[in-house]
């Protein structure tokens, strides 16, 4: 029934705006607010999918209900299940973590996977209203790599029909994890995905932008061109470059000459330093080391500390049993004064091939 509820508000949406762009988030006011702005709360989509973690999912609860635990110390948690059973089996591990339940709610909000960053709701704010609202970009999982994914499609139709926010439908294949907002009117994104031919291959770059201008309320696009190795999702920009304030980046650097990281992520650095923001600066540039290899059943991980998320009170960091962790904590809390970065054992979450960000989505406060 459910896969039914986004076909339906979507085609209704279309017949009544005649012109793609007319009535766009943009047009009406709102726009997407920066990780590091104010969070109502963040959404989860709990992990079930043993395919994504093959022979290793049990592995990855307890720093998992981890990651919940330091979340729920600032901020609302929102974690969909595919039942009243799930629901018990995640609380028996959030207990484990002595997690503050009081500070946790569950949607029975059945999914394929756990992937919020990429499914979940794109949260808008009204720039003078005190007013919410959600885009709901189409969803292949990665260019249709791992279907089904017609549950996880209609996830951001369903927690708005839940709160009665206004849903906007743009009608293309869009992912969280592929782009990254300063909060000023910059969108930093990567050509690797989102000009991918297994996205949208009826749209060139300069539609794409257009998109991308109108549903997330943005003034300018900036373009990095690679991922990193491993990535299956041909290139998110959360593993690579992220916003840390308005005219700040992190972004990774591999110092092994022989890594094959090393040529991708330096082209990119290259890129970013040419980069321009809208009031004519340079960004100011922190880089970030890669982790040594994560090698799993003979396949190259994409471990990065990029991966982070950025909650109230706290930045939460995979780490990777390898002696650079300390290093790369170091410098990522050399750029959040007013929070405490966290750095949590991802070595068995990223066999999945994400890891923070990608398993998380915020929900920004109005303010």
């Amino acid at each position: 029934m459910n896969q039914f509820i986004k076909r339906y508000f979507s085609d209704n949406f279309n017949e009544n705006n005649s012109s793609q762009f007319l009535n766009s988030p943009k047009q009406q006011g709102y726009y997407f607010p920066a990780e590091f702005a104010p969070h109502k709360a963040t959404w989860l989509s709990w992990p079930h999918k043993e395919a994504s973690w093959p022979g290793k999912i049990e592995k990855i609860y307890p720093n998992y209900s981890l990651f919940i635990k330091y979340l729920a110390l600032s901020e609302k948690v929102c974690i969909n299940v595919n039942d009243e059973a799930m629901k018990q089996f995640a609380i028996s591990h959030l207990q484990k973590a002595s997690v503050n339940l009081s500070n946790v709610e569950f949607f029975i909000h059945p999914t394929n996977d756990a992937w919020c960053r990429d499914h979940g709701p794109a949260f808008l704010l009204h720039k003078t209203e005190n007013k919410k609202a959600i885009v709901d970009w189409d969803y292949n999982a990665w260019g249709n790599k791992y279907p089904p994914y017609d549950l996880d499609d209609v996830i951001p139709t369903l927690i708005a029909k839940q709160f009665n926010l206004p849903i906007f439908y743009p009608k293309i294949v869009m992912e969280g994890g592929s782009v990254e907002f300063n909060g000023a009117g910059t969108l930093i994104t990567s050509t690797s995905c989102l000009l991918n031919k297994n996205r949208n291959p009826q749209l060139n770059q300069q539609q794409i932008e257009e998109y991308l201008i109108n549903y997330y309320g943005v003034e300018q696009i900036l373009w990095v061109d690679e991922g990193i190795i491993g990535d299956d999702t041909d290139g998110h920009i959360d593993d690579t470059v992220r916003f840390v304030n308005e005219d700040t980046v992190l972004t990774v650097i591999e110092e092994n000459k022989n890594d094959e990281n090393h040529h991708l992520l330096q082209h990119n650095l290259k890129q970013l330093k040419q980069m321009r923001l809208l009031n004519g600066k340079q960004l100011n540039i922190i880089e970030l080391p890669m982790p040594d290899e994560v090698i799993y059943e003979e396949q190259r991980l994409p471990a990065a500390y990029a991966n982070f998320y950025i909650a109230n009170k706290f930045v939460i960091v995979p780490t990777y049993r390898c002696k650079k962790d300390d290093k790369a904590l170091q410098i990522i809390q050399s750029c959040f004064k007013d929070r405490e970065v966290i750095g949590i054992d991802s070595t068995d979450i990223i066999w999945g091939l994400g890891s923070f960000h990608c398993l998380s989505q915020q929900e920004p406060e109005v303010v």
